[in-house]
């Protein structure tokens, strides 16, 4: 199985993965984004973007990759992935659905003024304008398919501990 936890940077994915996966028997956490990673090493590199995302190969990269260590484990993924384009979101979870692999689809939500402060006093990460520049787009996705297409779990006024409760909670059910 996958738990996803979709929403835009600030919103507690990364955070509420770790104790997700800590309230799940037998998961792991995979970061999606290291595909993205590996992807950004070719060198020469694949052609210029602002997002891995846009390469082609990175969505069955990321299905293959998941499908691969679940045929291994067994067990549960829990990936902490911002998608804000409908049509990588299909190209995932219809590749995810193809390997008969079931998604608990979550998107961690705050309103935009949270996000902001999040993003901005963020000490680990420090201020981010590539963070800052996704809120538009994560409110666009917000209000035309993505909270439509899953379970929203409002973190404006969550601890990440409460969020990851309710999520393994609704994976149980």
């Amino acid at each position: 199985m996958i738990v996803w936890l979709n929403g835009t940077h600030g919103a507690g994915k990364t955070t509420t993965s770790t104790l997700v996966q800590e309230l799940i028997p037998n998961s792991r956490v995979f970061d999606a984004e290291k595909v993205g990673e590996t992807l950004m090493d070719i060198t020469p590199g694949l052609p210029q973007t602002d997002n891995f995302q846009h390469w082609p190969p990175w969505r069955p990269l990321v299905v293959e990759t998941a499908r691969r260590v679940l045929d291994y484990t067994g067990g549960t993924l829990v990936i902490p992935m911002t998608v804000l384009v409908e049509q990588y979101w299909r190209e995932i979870s219809t590749g995810l659905t193809q390997h008969a692999i079931p998604i608990h689809h979550f998107v961690l939500h705050a309103d935009q003024r949270t996000l902001r402060a999040r993003i901005e006093g963020d000490t680990v990460m420090g201020p981010s304008l590539f963070r800052l520049n996704h809120l538009e787009p994560y409110a666009e996705a917000s209000r035309t398919w993505l909270h439509e297409e899953a379970e929203v779990i409002d973190t404006t006024h969550l601890t990440p501990a409460e969020a990851a409760r309710q999520i393994a909670e609704a994976v149980k059910r």
